[in-house]
């Protein structure tokens, strides 16, 4: 992933120092097990944690593995390399009983419970942000809008407050996925324990932090990842709806609300008249590329018998790209609602362009419950709304001049449906029941 849209803490995870590292902690928290078992000199061991934590080992690495052309291989050589002089006997059971895998999916498992404590903090901050903008507007009116046109009243704050709501959904969906990767195996080539008990394995991983695949093959099944990689892909669905909101807001036409734009900043080098919603159009695109990976890693979950390695190549690039793009769209957007624009004189002005056709089935269920039937009833409401829609006069000046509407209201009734109060009634408690207010 470009630097471009990448911040140093996620990036860190996903280094390859930091990669190897996490697998040199899986090769030694397993050493220590098996000098424990085998009775090695426990000396030895410190010498491996000094290894551990000198690091360094990229350059190494990369080196060995132009010539074994397998990454674990060039790993162990180094580290035998690095252990036989000073530590030949743990050397000598470096990486005993196991096979790749056990060290590439339980280092794996590492990174991915640490990317996922990112997001989780990510959104974490992006709610907090949310409430607080939805909390001030909880009475801000607007149109609510069902495809683009004109539905009925609601108010800028429960419009936050979806938002909040499928935050939260999200914020869960990614504790779950952390649960759900973190489990690690070291049970073998083909997940049998053939040479050692599973209870080792439980022992070491419970050290990692990590808890043991109940029945593994060569690798970790596949759909965990694919759970993780879908809470991702969902995350960044829901901060496309957000930002495309945005957009729609930011509409010269429109303009209920804008994303921040700084001192200085241009938007066109052509015409200096130009706010665009940039930072909203850029986690548009970054949310395709996310949802671009989620096919191949749900393809992954198909390998062959105990284990391809068809997988392999998709995660280096799909779970980095993935992680780092996340991390990166909900601290960009957590800054975008931060200072978010809002116009609630636009928003009432907007509000009241549609001459009060907003308040069509308020004035339908009036007339139900002064006894017509609900087909007559909407014909004539709907027979109004059209005239008010052709000539823009106001919808109840249009209503008061059918005879059907005076047989059944006063003036002042009929005002009573245009009033915008009992929208607003059950708002509160919707922000209440949200946690909200």
């Amino acid at each position: 992933m470009i630097l471009r849209y990448s911040r140093p803490e996620m990036v860190g995870i996903w280094e390859t120092e930091a990669r190897l590292r996490r697998m040199l902690e899986v090769e030694l928290a397993w050493t220590e097990a098996i000098a424990h078992l085998k009775r090695l000199p426990r000396a030895e061991i410190g010498v491996f944690r000094s290894l551990l934590r000198a690091g360094g080992l990229e350059g190494r690495v990369l080196k060995k593995e132009e010539e074994s052309g397998h990454d674990v291989v060039a790993l162990l050589q180094v580290v035998s390399d690095a252990l036989r002089r000073k530590a030949p006997r743990i050397a000598q059971y470096l990486h005993y009983g196991l096979t790749s895998s056990d060290v590439l999916d339980t280092a794996l498992a590492l990174q991915l419970r640490d990317a996922a404590g990112l997001l989780i903090a990510d959104w974490e901050a992006l709610l907090a942000a949310i409430r607080t903008l939805s909390r001030r507007h909880a009475r801000t009116w607007m149109a609510g809008r069902t495809h683009g046109v004109h539905a009925e009243p609601t108010t800028f704050g429960l419009k936050l407050a979806g938002w909040h709501a499928e935050g939260r959904r999200n914020l869960l969906r990614l504790r779950r996925a952390r649960e759900a990767v973190s489990f690690g195996k070291l049970s073998g080539a083909v997940g049998s324990y053939a040479h050692f008990p599973p209870r080792l394995e439980t022992a070491v991983l419970r050290r990692l932090g990590l808890a043991p695949e109940p029945v593994s093959t060569q690798v970790v099944p596949r759909d965990r990842h694919a759970e993780f990689f879908a809470a991702l892909a969902l995350s960044a669905g829901a901060i496309e709806r957000f930002a495309t909101e945005i957009r729609h807001l930011q509409r010269t036409e429109v303009l209920e609300a804008e994303e921040p734009f700084g001192k200085g900043q241009k938007g066109s080098s052509a015409m200096p008249h130009k706010r665009n919603p940039i930072l909203c159009e850029n986690l548009c695109g970054l949310a395709r590329l996310i949802r671009g990976h989620a096919v191949p890693m749900l393809e992954d979950i198909a390998l062959w018998h105990e284990r391809d390695i068809s997988h392999s190549s998709v995660e280096r690039v799909a779970l980095p790209d993935a992680a780092i793009l996340l991390d990166f769209m909900l601290q960009r957007f957590t800054r975008v609602v931060a200072g978010l624009q809002v116009y609630p004189a636009a928003m009432r002005r907007n509000l009241d362009a549609s001459c009060g056709l907003v308040f069509s089935q308020r004035v339908l269920l009036n007339l139900i419950d002064r006894g017509l039937s609900r087909m007559d009833a909407y014909d004539i409401v709907q027979r109004g709304a059209m005239e008010t829609w052709r000539t823009r006069e106001p919808f109840q000046e249009v209503l008061w001049k059918d005879p059907a509407i005076r047989a059944r209201f006063t003036r002042k009734g009929l005002s009573r449906c245009f009033d915008l109060a009992p929208y607003g009634g059950a708002v509160r408690q919707v922000l209440r029941r949200e946690g909200i207010l």
